[in-house]
């Protein structure tokens, strides 16, 4: 194994639940008997993406290139329909996330809190914008070279609590932040290719905290790119790798998360596909993600094919361990999110 130059730490996991870190011989503990399980939660036909949660514990589905909100007692109903709404074509991978309210930097604005942006793939690519209210209007658009194929937002703040988008260019990846106001900043044009649920590490994620985590499901690695562009080898993950296989959805734990909440996980259908998929919400249970010693501010990695989750936590150096795995046909997209079951 080679360790890269920027604060760099190599890992390398074996599915034997061991990890050993090339650079200080750490071996992470192993877990107890069989990994946790993800399991189908709520029947989503087209789920591609979840996104939160709000303030009153639900999320943002994005489904069959329509939105919906999930609320905390399981009840979906449909959000920004009608004249003014928000549709998308069929077939993309139109991934969402739910914006701050904290001022962006270098702008005279703010983004408002349950604010939703969408990935608009294809032709004319760009940003969706779908405020609380469900109206949804065109944010920003990009440059027809390019592919937006992640977004997130940044609420450490180290790239200026801004949106931050990831989209294939002819070499590699652009990573874009964007500000409240539409103006665009491109953090670097030549990252490694990645693309799915990118997300941003919490300040308490050691090394990497504030950086953005992005996965490459071809080589099965995961990337942490700082606000100035450099990007490292955060993990090896050790996972089964390749075209719609490696590693696709990351997610922060949050902090207070405990045995009675949960993790969900879009599963796409995916017609023809080795891993077709189940059309659905997955499920994690908390009580399982505790026994098998994850924690607040740790790191959950999903591969696209059967949901296969590791585990990483930073500190000094990082760990690894393989801790759950969905149903064999999963086809996982989009981000990890934590939700509060009904109280």
């Amino acid at each position: 194994m080679k360790c890269h130059r920027r604060r760099a730490i190599c890992l390398s996991l074996a599915l034997g639940l061991a990890l050993t870190a090339c650079s200080s011989g750490a071996r992470a503990a192993r877990v107890a008997g069989p990994p946790g399980r993800w399991s189908q939660f709520l029947h989503v036909p087209g789920v591609v993406d979840l996104a939160g949660p709000h303030g009153d514990g639900s999320f943002t589905v994005a489904a069959a290139g329509r939105l919906f909100i999930l609320s905390r007692g399981g009840a979906l109903r449909p959000f920004a329909r009608g004249r003014g709404g928000y549709s998308t074509a069929l077939g993309p991978e139109p991934y969402i996330t739910l914006a701050g309210d904290d001022r962006a930097a270098g702008a005279r604005c703010s983004f408002s809190s349950g604010t939703t942006f969408a990935l608009q793939p294809g032709k004319r690519p760009g940003i969706i914008l779908i405020g609380a209210d469900g109206g949804a209007r065109r944010f920003v658009s990009l440059p027809a070279t390019l592919a937006p194929d992640g977004i997130t937002f940044d609420s450490a703040g180290r790239f200026g609590h801004k949106l931050i988008v990831t989209a294939r260019n002819h070499t590699g990846t652009s990573v874009l932040a964007i500000d409240c106001a539409g103006g665009i900043r491109a953090i670097t044009t030549h990252a490694p290719v990645v693309e799915g649920g990118i997300t941003m590490a919490p300040a308490s994620f050691g090394r990497y905290g504030g950086d953005l985590v992005a996965p490459n499901e071809s080589t099965g690695q995961v990337f942490a790119i700082g606000p100035d562009g450099a990007v490292v080898t955060l993990a090896s993950s050790g996972l089964p790798h390749g075209g719609d296989i490696g590693v696709e959805s990351t997610g922060f734990v949050p902090p207070g998360f405990g045995a009675r909440d949960s993790a969900y996980l879009a599963d796409r259908f995916s017609k023809g596909n080795r891993h077709p998929g189940t059309d659905s919400i997955l499920r994690l249970p908390g009580s399982e993600l505790l026994k098998a010693g994850v924690r607040p501010g740790d790191l959950l990695v999903a591969t696209e094919g059967s949901a296969r989750t590791i585990v990483v936590r930073c500190a000094t150096s990082c760990t690894v361990r393989y801790i759950a795995v969905g149903p064999a046909i999963t086809h996982a997209e989009g981000h990890i999110v934590f939700a509060l079951p009904a109280r």
